[in-house]
C-alpha cells in the first residue's frame, strides 16, 4: 500500500514537472521569436537618417520648392517612425496574448487529463460511499452528501438491491421483479426487472452516480457497488 502511494506521488510529481517544463518551453520559444522579430524589424529612425543625409548631401538645394520637398520627406520620416513604433507595440501585445492563450491551453489540457484519470479510477473502483440511508416512509435516499427524492417504485427497487447487497447477493432482473411483485422469479420476465433498474437510474438523475452505484454484472444480474456496512434502512 505504501509502495503504491509512493509511486502515485512520484507519478504526480513527474507530471507536474512535465507541465512546468512544457509551459516554460512555450514561454522560451515565444520569447525567442519575439527577440528575433524585433531585431529584424527596420530601425524606426532609418527613414529620418536617410532624409538627414539628403539634406547634407544636397546643401546646394536652396530653392523654395526643394526645401519644401525636403521638409515633406522629413515629416514622412517622422510619420513612418511613429507608425513603426505603434506596430512594435501591437506585435508585443499580440505575443503576450499568444503566450497567455498557449499557457491556458496547456493548463486546461492538463486539467482534462487529470479529470479523465480521476474518472477512470472512479469507473474502476466505483463510487466511494461512506453512508447510504434509505428512508422508505419519506421516499428519500441520502448518499454521502447527496439527497434524492425517489418515486415509490424506485425506492422499492433500491431497497431490494440494498437488502441483496447486505446478503452478498446478485439479483437478476427476474428476481428483482419477483421480490417486488411477490411472485416467483420463474414467472417474471428479465425485462421487467431491467425496466425497474432503468427507472431507478433515471430517478437518481446524475448519470455518473446512477451508473456506478447500480452495477450491472454480465450474465449474473444487478448489485449495489458499495460496501454493505455503510447501508442503513429505516
Amino acid at each position: 500500500m505504501q509502495a503504491n502511494t509512493t509511486s502515485a506521488i512520484e507519478a504526480r510529481q513527474t507530471g507536474n514537472r512535465i507541465v512546468i517544463g512544457g509551459i516554460a518551453a512555450i514561454v522560451v520559444i515565444l520569447l525567442t521569436a519575439a527577440v528575433l522579430l524585433f531585431l529584424n524589424l527596420p530601425d524606426a529612425n532609418a527613414f529620418n537618417a536617410r532624409v538627414e543625409a539628403l539634406f547634407v548631401e544636397n546643401a546646394s538645394l536652396t530653392g523654395q520648392a526643394e526645401i519644401k520637398l525636403l521638409e515633406i520627406l522629413a515629416q514622412s520620416g517622422t510619420a513612418f517612425s511613429e507608425t513603426l513604433d505603434s506596430y512594435r507595440f501591437v506585435i508585443f501585445v499580440l505575443l503576450i496574448f499568444a503566450t497567455a492563450l498557449l499557457v491556458a491551453a496547456v493548463a486546461f489540457l492538463v486539467m482534462l487529463i487529470a479529470m479523465n484519470r480521476r474518472m477512470g479510477q472512479i469507473e474502476r473502483k466505483g463510487i466511494e460511499v461512506n453512508s447510504l440511508l434509505i428512508s422508505r416512509d419519506q421516499n428519500m435516499v441520502y448518499l454521502n452528501n447527496f439527497e434524492f427524492k425517489l418515486t415509490d417504485a424506485a425506492i422499492e427497487t433500491l431497497s431490494v438491491l440494498a437488502e441483496a447487497r447486505m446478503d452478498d447477493e446478485v439479483l437478476s432482473g427476474a428476481e428483482i421483479e419477483g421480490v417486488i411483485s411477490g411472485r416467483p422469479s420463474s414467472d417474471c420476465e428479465e425485462a421487467a426487472g431491467a425496466t425497474r433498474i432503468k427507472r431507478l437510474r433515471d430517478t437518481l438523475g446524475n448519470q455518473m452516480i446512477s451508473e456506478l452505484l447500480v452495477r450491472n454484472i454480465a450474465r449474473r444480474g444487478y448489485m449495489l457497488a458499495i460496501d454493505k456496512d455503510v447501508i442503513r434502512m429505516v
